[in-house]
């Protein structure tokens, strides 16, 4: 892995130390001897190599110095200057000159890069154990996705199992409904039928001489509950007793009161006797 960045900045370095020694003998050759042209050429390259090797140093005790930086920066600057004043003082391919002049600034910045992934560079160890927890989270997050959607298909299952149950009770309760109704309309209909309400309101006649209520139909909604005969909780009256006061309550008005206005009467005064008890006096009285 560290040959993918080092290889290309050291290629690049070679390229462009070589390309700034040859333009600075072509272009200080012609004006100056060449062993000087030569010495500041290398000079040149030779600053630049060694910053770039005291960096590296640095780097590889974890340390880092700018000034040393910016001393290396300064000779990749001062190449690249060399190549572009060359170029534009070039007669002929004045262009490709200036398309390489770049390259000192782009070795620098090669070694740059390097310089980064060392510092961010990781150990196999460390590598695989950072695999295996993206793994895991990859997983439960797998996990959790298909969990979600299970929970999601259960739900929408368990709603359109409820909502056609829902629409079965609907549509069950809606016939009730129906047939209540037309049983409720006929009942209706026989108890305005003058025939009808004749022989129903004919039953009441043998007890109730005279009387021929009108027949009403049945309460249809919640009823009273009917009322839980009280015991007696006094001293029971003895036969005589009770056959005396029912003869004076039934005698208190003319014409003689009923057994119904007489049982009205009697429990309402506040005394107390079974039904049975006090039929049976009645009859005795009567």
């Amino acid at each position: 892995m560290r040959a993918k960045t080092v290889l290309p900045a050291v290629a690049m370095t070679a390229v462009s130390m070589v390309l700034t020694l040859a333009v600075v003998m072509m272009w200080l050759g012609a004006a100056v001897p060449w062993p000087v042209a030569l010495v500041v050429g290398l000079g040149i390259d030779g600053g630049w190599l060694a910053t770039l090797a005291y960096e590296r140093r640095l780097a590889a005790q974890g340390d880092h110095n700018r000034a040393v930086t910016a001393v290396g920066w300064s000779f990749g600057l001062l190449a690249t200057g060399v190549l572009v004043a060359h170029a534009l003082t070039a007669e002929h391919s004045r262009g490709a000159w200036l398309a390489v002049a770049w390259l000192p600034v782009a070795a620098k910045a090669l070694w740059l890069v390097h310089g980064m992934w060392e510092r961010t560079a990781l150990t196999p160890a460390a590598l695989d154990a950072i695999a295996g927890i993206q793994q895991e989270a990859r997983d439960e997050a797998a996990v959790a996705r298909a969990r979600l959607r299970a929970e999601a298909v259960t739900e929408e299952t368990r709603l359109t199992a409820v909502t056609a149950a829902g629409a079965r009770v609907a549509r069950v309760q809606a016939k009730t409904a129906a047939t209540l109704a037309g049983a409720w309309s006929t009942l209706e209909s026989a108890r305005r039928g003058e025939d009808t309400g004749r022989a129903l309101t004919s039953v009441t006649a043998r007890v109730t001489p005279g009387v021929t209520p009108r027949w009403e139909l049945p309460v249809w909604g919640p009823t009273e509950p009917v009322p839980v005969p009280v015991l007696e909780s006094g001293p029971a009256l003895t036969d005589e007793a009770l056959d005396a006061l029912v003869d004076e309550i039934r005698r208190s008005e003319t014409p003689a009161l009923s057994y119904r206005e007489m049982s009205a009467r009697f429990r309402a005064a506040g005394h107390s006797a079974s039904e049975v008890r006090l039929r049976a006096a009645w009859k005795r009285v009567v």
